[in-house]
Formats: C-alpha cells, sequence, structure tokens
C-alpha cells in the first residue's frame, strides 16, 4: 500500500502551523471547504470557550455559524462538525476518548449529535484541533488527510481499486499512512460505506488499531445519518495520523489528581466489575438478560417486553461469541473495556460471504434491534445484520425499527410480495432482512425504501393508501424522524418524555429514567419527574462536552453507593468528574457548574432546532406504542396489569367494559398524563407551554445571545 502512498493523484496540500494543547485546549479547529479542496486554520474565541466548553457545544456552535434558517442538509453550507472536548485524550482516566458529530440530519432534517469512541477524536486533537468543521460538496469524490507529523492538510483521489465499505477501506487506509504494524495505533479513520450512499440512516465509522488482535476495529456514530452526509459531500474518508501517543500530549494541570482518581475507578472495575454488569467479559450486552426480566426488552416492534425464545441471545449466549481475556477499550487506558467483538467470524451472505471478519459487537441496542426486535433469536443471524450495518454504514438501531416497522405491517397486511417485490417480512425472517439491506448497498429495490427510514416510510405507505393512517402512527416508532433506542417505554411516563422531549430524537443518552421510575418508583410525582427530567439530561449532555463516555460514570458504581443520599446520581463518580476536569483545565468548577454548563449548551440546541423550524411542543408528540398498548393483542399480553391501572388509576371499572373500551380509556388516560408531564418539564427547565426557552431564563444561564433572543422573543 506504501505504493499508493507515493502515487496518490493529490488535489491539494495545505500547509498549517501545530499549535501543542495547554490544559486540554489548542484553541483553534480546522476548517475544510471540501467546494474548493481549500483549509484554514480558525482561532477559537474565549467566549466560545467559555459558554460552550467543547464537543458537542463547540459542534452546536459551529454550525450554527455555517448554516441560515433556510439551510436543507443536502445544501454546501451543512457542516460536519467533530470535537472531543478537552478531556478528550487524556489516558490517565477511563472512558477519556469520546468525540461528538454535529450536523443538519438527512434522517430528521433538524440539528443531529452523535457521539463516538475510537481514535479520531484524539488524534484531531493531537493534530492541533479542538474540532474539524467539513463544508461544501467535492467536485470529485476525495479523502481528506491530516497529516499532524508533517502538519499539512492534504486532498487526494481514493486510488483505483480502493473499497467503499468500511471494514476494508479502513484496513486498507491504516496500511496505506502507517510506516509499520506498530504505527497503525497513530492512524485514524472516519468513513461511511455502499448504504450511506442510498439512505438517510447513514452512519459513520471511527476506526481503531486493536494492539492485542492486531487488526482494525471500527466504532460508530450512529445516529441522524450523518454518514448519509458525509458521502452526499463527496467524501470517501478522513484521515488523520499523529506522532506516537504517550505521556501528557493534553498537558493537564494536575495530573497526580488524575491519575489518583483513575486508579481508584480501576480498582472498582477490578474488585465489582463480575458482581454487577461484567462489562469487561459482556460489555453492554449484559443488558440482554435484565431488560428482559423487567418487561423491557423490546419485541416484535415494541409490542411485547418479553418472549420464549430470548434466552437465545442473552447475555450467558454472547458471553461464547465474543474473544474473552483481551484488552478491549476503544481508547487507550480505559479499564472498562466494553468494546467486545467476536472474532473470525464466517459470513454466510452477501459480497463478502465466506469471508472471516472480526464484528464490533453486538452492544445491547444492537442485539435488541436485530434481534428481539425483529422476533430474531438466531445469535448468528444478529451478528451478521451486526457486521454488514457497520460496514456497509446504516444504524443498527435505525435499522432494527425499519425491519421490525416493515414486519408489523406485513402481520397487518400492509405489506405483501407485490409491494416489496418478493422479499417477505414475516416475523423473524432474517434472511430476508438481510437481503433487503444488501439491497439498499447496492442501491435497488425494496431496500431503497427501508433506507428512507421509518418516518417517511410511514409517511409513503399512508399517501399510497396501503393501510389505516391511525395505526401507522401509533406503530411508526420514530420522534422527531429518528428512530427509538431500544427500551420499552411504555411504563415509565419519565422515560416516555426521556425519549420524546430529547433535542435531537429518542436516543437515551439524555436519559434512562426506567428504573428509577417504574421498577424504584423513586420519581411519584410530576414534578418529581420534571426535576429528574432536568438533571440527568443536563449531566448527561457534559459528558459529550468534556469528552468522556457515559458508561463509567453508572455501569459500574462504587460498593457503598446505595448507602448515599442519591444513589442514582452515584455521587463518588460525579466527584470523580469534578476533579478530573478541574485537573485537566485548571478551571474554577464544581457539580453546580457542571450542570450550569450543559442547561447553556442544552438550551442553545433547543434554540438552534427553533430557528431551522423545529423545537416546538408539537415535535416532542410521541407515537402511542411508547406510551401504551396499540393493538388487542397488546392489551391482552399486559391485561391484568391494565386492567389493574384502569380501576385504581383511572377510576373505571374494567369488569362492565369490552376490550376496546377499556383501550380507549387507558389510551385517553395516558396521553393526558404525558401532556401533564410536558407541561411540568417546560416549567422546570424554565420554558413557555410550547417548549420555547424564555428570555427571561436565558438570561439567568447567560445564554441571553442576541441571535437567540432573536428567535425566542417572537414566541414569548
Amino acid at each position: 500500500m506504501n505504493a499508493l502512498l507515493n502515487n496518490r493523484e493529490v488535489l491539494a496540500r495545505i500547509p498549517y502551523t501545530w499549535k501543542p494543547l495547554d490544559k486540554g485546549y489548542s484553541d483553534q479547529s480546522l476548517y475544510v471547504d471540501l467546494s474548493t479542496y481549500s483549509a484554514a486554520v480558525r482561532p477559537v474565541p474565549p467566549e466560545v470557550r467559555e459558554k460552550f466548553i467543547g464537543g458537542k457545544g463547540y459542534g452546536l456552535r459551529m454550525l450554527w455559524d455555517a448554516v441560515t434558517p433556510n439551510t436543507t442538509w443536502k445544501d454546501p453550507e451543512n457542516e460536519i462538525v467533530i470535537s472531543g472536548g478537552p478531556v478528550c485524550g487524556i489516558t490517565q482516566y477511563a472512558g477519556s476518548g469520546k468525540s461528538i458529530c454535529v450536523g443538519l440530519s438527512p434522517l430528521t432534517e433538524g440539528v443531529v449529535d452523535s457521539n463516538v469512541g475510537g481514535h479520531f477524536g484524539p488524534h484531531l486533537k493531537f493534530a492541533g484541533f479542538d474540532a474539524l468543521e467539513v463544508q461544501g460538496i467535492a467536485p470529485r469524490e476525495v479523502i481528506v488527510y491530516i497529516n499532524g507529523v508533517d502538519h499539512q492538510i492534504e486532498f487526494f483521489v481514493p486510488p483505483a481499486g480502493m473499497h467503499i465499505d468500511s471494514h476494508l477501506l479502513a484496513e486498507e487506509l491504516h496500511e496505506m499512512f502507517a510506516d509499520n504494524e506498530k504505527d497503525k495505533l497513530n492512524v485514524s479513520v472516519v468513513s461511511a460505506g455502499k448504504a450511506a450512499d442510498h439512505s438517510l440512516i447513514g452512519m459513520l465509522n471511527f476506526s481503531f488499531y486493536d494492539v492485542k488482535r492486531k487488526k482494525i476495529r471500527l466504532k460508530q456514530a450512529g445516529r441522524g445519518g450523518l454518514g448519509t452526509l458525509l458521502r452526499h459531500k463527496n467524501v470517501r474518508a478522513i484521515v488523520a495520523k499523529v506522532p506516537q501517543v504517550s505521556g501528557n500530549l493534553v498537558n493537564v494541570v494536575d495530573m497526580p489528581a488524575i491519575m489518583e482518581r483513575g486508579k481508584r475507578f480501576t480498582r472498582e472495575m477490578i474488585e465489582l466489575d463480575d458482581e454487577q454488569c461484567q462489562m469487561r467479559k459482556l460489555g453492554t450486552a449484559h443488558l440482554m438478560g435484565v431488560m428482559e426480566k423487567y418487561d423491557l426488552l423490546p419485541v416484535m416492534n415494541f409490542k411485547f417486553g418479553d418472549h420464549k425464545d430470548c434466552h437465545k441471545i442473552d447475555m450467558e449466549v454472547w458471553k461464547t461469541y465474543f474473544t474473552q481475556g483481551v484488552p478491549d477499550g476503544c481508547w487507550l487506558g480505559c479499564t472498562m473495556m466494553c468494546a467486545k467483538g467476536v472474532d473470525d467470524f464466517e459470513l454466510r451472505t452477501g459480497p463478502y460471504k465466506g469471508t472471516k471478519v472480526l464484528v464490533d459487537g453486538p452492544e445491547y441496542e444492537t442485539a435488541a434491534a436485530l434481534g428481539s426486535n425483529l422476533a430474531v433469536f438466531d445469535p448468528l443471524y444478529v451478528i451478521e445484520q451486526n457486521f454488514y450495518c457497520d460496514t456497509y454504514g446504516i444504524c443498527t438501531i435505525s435499522w432494527g425499527n425499519i425491519v421490525a416497522f416493515m414486519m408489523e405491517c406485513w402481520e397487518a397486511g400492509i405489506l405483501d410480495k407485490e409491494k416489496t417485490g418478493g422479499l417477505d417480512f414475516t416475523w423473524g425472517n432474517a434472511e430476508d432482512a438481510l437481503e433487503c439491506m444488501h439491497q439498499l448497498a447496492r442501491g435497488e429495490g425494496f431496500g431503497l425504501v427501508a433506507g428512507l427510514g421509518v418516518r417517511k416510510m410511514k409517511e409513503l405507505f399512508i399517501e399510497k393508501g396501503w393501510g389505516d393512517a391511525g395505526f401507522l402512527q401509533d406503530i411508526a416508532m420514530e420522534n422527531k424522524g429518528m428512530e427509538y433506542s431500544m427500551y420499552i417505554s411504555k411504563e415509565s411516563l419519565a422515560q416516555q418524555g426521556g425519549y420524546a422531549m430529547t433535542n435531537k430524537g429518542p436516543q437515551h443518552d439524555e436519559a434512562w429514567l426506567i428504573f428509577m421510575d417504574m421498577v424504584n418508583n423513586a420519581i411519584p410525582t410530576f414534578e418529581d419527574k420534571a426535576e429528574a427530567l432536568h438533571y440527568f439530561p443536563m449531566f448527561r449532555t457534559w459528558f459529550g462536552l468534556a469528552g468522556f463516555c457515559k458508561l463509567c460514570w453508572n455501569d459500574i458504581e462504587p460498593a457503598d453507593n446505595a448507602q448515599t443520599a442519591e444513589p442514582n446520581k452515584v455521587p463518588e463518580h460525579v466527584d470523580n468528574y469534578v476533579t478530573v476536569f478541574k485537573a485537566v483545565t485548571g478551571l474554577d468548577f464544581d457539580k453546580e457548574e457542571l450542570i450550569r454548563m450543559s442547561e447553556r449548551v442544552y438550551n442553545f440546541q433547543r434554540v438552534f432546532n427553533i430557528r431551522m423550524g423545529y423545537g416546538l411542543r408539537k415535535h416532542d408528540a410521541q407515537p402511542y406504542r411508547a406510551c401504551g398498548p396499540v393493538t388487542a393483542e397488546e392489551y391482552l399480553s399486559r391485561e391484568e396489569r391494565y386492567d389493574k391501572q384502569l380501576k385504581e388509576e383511572v377510576g373505571v371499572d374494567p369488569a362492565t367494559m369490552t376490550l376496546d373500551e377499556k383501550r380507549k380509556a387507558l389510551r385517553t388516560f395516558r396521553e393526558d398524563r404525558y401532556e401533564k408531564l410536558l407541561d411540568a418539564v417546560y416549567k422546570r427547565r424554565g420554558w413557555n407551554s410550547n417548549g420555547v426557552p424564555r428570555v427571561e431564563f436565558l438570561k439567568g444561564i447567560g445564554m441571553d445571545l442576541p441571535e437567540l433572543i432573536e428567535v425566542v422573543a417572537p414566541l414569548q
């Protein structure tokens, strides 16, 4: 491959002056204009650093400045912004390699952010940049190379024969730019695959070199279609290379404090992981058994919470497939090591049939989306779908919702073979689900319909008169155009808000309140729920500002956490984050300022959505399937529970009612509760009844920027 390196067709090469990091920041960003193959180093103003911190905050601020209220995702002005935050890149505390990708979404048409592991975020910082802005559309397909060794930005034409699909493309580019095998650790690649060319659900893959396996692996920025945006911009890949990662490249203020907290957390992992979550053996797939136990595992398009065959894809099964005893961290120094993988998996379908590959995951979301939600209980088919989603550049959560929606439409007689071009979407038919995915990657057949996502499929089916519009609205598991993350929210009003009130769409990274609400009944009143739906989204937002992974916060807890005053917040770990952030940046900082930081950025994103035509109360509406039972079958599966609620909470006697009357009464009650929850949460967040941040509230949190006031003032 070095021959390709020496003979590549370079379209432009721009030198830049490298600036070392100081206290987690270089205070400069890299701006790339694909339309002219140009690049520029831009200073990050102090006021931007103060108010937006880094990561997601920088992404949102830079995107706001790049677009207008009339910009669509297809316009050249739309950007992909990648930023890691000040803590991103340290190796002494677990989970410190995350970056956030921001852009106008092909899927939702609003502002989207997606977090991701892998090495690109830290490498971007070590190359000298707090953020990367990619704007414009390249006249011909390009690869963008950030050379952090020689300090140059390069645009070159993909060499003939170089692949598009991510698992091969990442291998080729690591091989192309690494001086030797060991040097592959210093190369990282951002890419999408063939399916991103033909869909709205394309995702970004971020690569990293697995030293133990001596293989290239991938982590995903899955949500919102940013892989589609990358391919629309005519980019094959973005590559970063840096000198050897070692020591204190972030140039922190107080390394001993970081190391002390890092050692403390590592000790917890070693001593407590096996009895708590087994993250080092299973990663997030340990949740497969837990969610089924509490009737929370999505089965058959979120109709049910368990199934007699769920044991075939539960945590013990995944333990036998995942390679054990290897350091599975997606960034250096992460002792959680949850990035599990299946080695030497022989593919049975598609263009790579017969090839043995390394499959990253499945994580819980993927196992649920591509397994139980489709009534697919064969782990081999789940793994196969996982691999092809990754290399084709498809969000596994979106794909699991898409196929489940089609399967329920098939069951209801809305779809048939004439409409699907011969594909059979009977529940559990993994073969045709895979064939649909392969069609999408080839840009043909019903795969192109699937690639539209659930919202646009629903609208298409209604437009064609293929089914009852109300039924399709009820079962289409999307909000704001984004498909639902893999937890059943029917019995947790707080989680319904934690999904549908999100800024970007129903992703669990804002709030996961099911256990607090449903299992432990710790937030019984609307005010309690509103308080939780203020604190936890703000707290979780902060991970994306600083550069942390969420998993190290509460997936392992200190042994005495249950005895603390606020165990759901894991106060010792909150103190760890405060200590580490202060030790990196030297800023005066406490747990209250952590929430204030997030409030500023969270409300900025809300106003950004309003500016783009979204972000109001009507956009926080949820499909009824997220709230309660749509079908008679669904009600009957939990009849005792629902009848009890009608009697004790609604105040009617189910014994005197028909099944349809019971379903109608329950629906009225639950939909009314959700509206009351919206009122309570909006009030707690400082918003008016339409979900618009109040001017006085923005002033109070220091986010009364003139451009924000201009948007919200007419809506007060």
